[in-house]
């Protein structure tokens, strides 16, 4: 069933797409022709027959028809807000657990939001698409950020995404559309389509606009937490993509420097484990970390380096210290 005020919401946000892809870090190079605006539909579900729910859905799963011929959204909404009531939020300090339980509901429909449009719906597949012909200036490569150098790699006439990146390709993406909307959750004027307005021009961090983005940044470092359940210390693999996306971006959180985000234990088996994340430093630290990350993620599924993606994604996924029950 149709919900009609978050629809037109979710409308509002495809209309500034155009206005907001370019905020994101990469080059024009490496987007989209010309974005094609897609249906985004809010949607209140009745029933669902799978043994796990999605909040969001972007189809089709194919980026070459995505980049050609466009896509649709959908936002579960109810799924959004199902859960039971009173149930224990463990990770969250004491502290901060009002804000969260007030703000999470909006800070993940916002989160869906803009993972859905403008993570699954922007990049650029620099693509052989038929012997000799590209679709990008060959004679002249676009500049790759991460290296300053021209690009060497693409897509082979008759490959795609899925065909070059293999097993990797579905995690790898869902890290990053999360990535990316994590970077636009900070921008104002995104939140203020949801119905989070300050008044002002820029973000009051101390506002129930800044309650949002700390909470999807707190919500974002417990979904890493929690991702825990789904890794097999045995086989040393994940059993749940995004979860192994959502681990990569609690780790470029804890690693963002200067205090930024803090995981604060006291007992060895770390029963007592709480997030510190100072909201102060969302905007100069927190969006950075996670911007350099996207950029690479980026970049590299841009231009088929598998290699490459593969290694930094190991490394950025990779399982260790306090989490093995190790120092950090």
């Amino acid at each position: 069933m149709v919900n009609k005020e978050r629809t037109a919401a979710f409308q509002k946000l495809v209309a500034v797409a155009p206005a907001t892809i370019p905020k994101l870090p990469w080059p024009a190079d490496f987007e989209i022709d010309e974005f094609t605006p897609p249906d985004f539909t809010s949607l209140e579900v009745l029933s669902f027959a799978s043994s796990g729910i999605p909040a969001g859905i972007n189809i089709p799963n194919y980026d070459d028809i995505r980049q050609d011929l466009g896509f649709k959204n959908v936002s579960l909404g109810n799924v959004l807000s199902a859960k039971a009531p009173n149930e224990p939020i463990p990770f969250i300090h004491p502290e901060d657990l009002e804000v969260y339980q007030e703000n999470r509901d909006a800070a993940f429909e916002v989160q869906v939001g803009i993972h859905e449009l403008l993570g699954h719906g922007t990049g650029k597949l620099l693509r052989e698409t038929s012997p000799g012909v590209y679709n990008f200036n060959h004679s002249s490569p676009p500049i790759n950020p991460i290296t300053g150098k021209a690009i060497t790699t693409h897509y082979k006439p008759n490959e795609t995404y899925s065909s070059v990146f293999g097993a990797l390709s579905s995690t790898y993406e869902e890290c990053r559309a999360e990535c990316v909307a994590m970077a636009l959750s900070c921008d104002f004027n995104i939140l203020k389509i949801f119905g989070f307005d300050t008044g002002k021009r820029d973000f009051d961090m101390n506002s129930e606009t800044g309650d949002v983005l700390y909470t999807s940044y707190l919500s974002m470092a417990r979904a890493g937490i929690v991702a825990m359940e789904l890794w097999d210390p045995k086989s040393q693999k994940w059993g749940q993509i995004h979860m192994q996306a959502r681990y990569g971006i609690l780790k470029t959180f804890l690693e963002a420097g200067d205090g930024f985000c803090v995981l604060d234990y006291k007992k060895e088996d770390l029963s007592d484990l709480t997030i510190k994340l100072d909201r102060s430093k969302i905007l100069s630290h927190g969006r950075p970390a996670v911007e350099k990350v996207l950029q690479k993620l980026h970049i590299y599924k841009c231009i088929a380096d598998v290699e490459s993606a593969r290694k930094f994604y190991d490394e950025l996924t990779g399982v260790e210290g306090r989490f093995l029950g190790g120092e950090s």
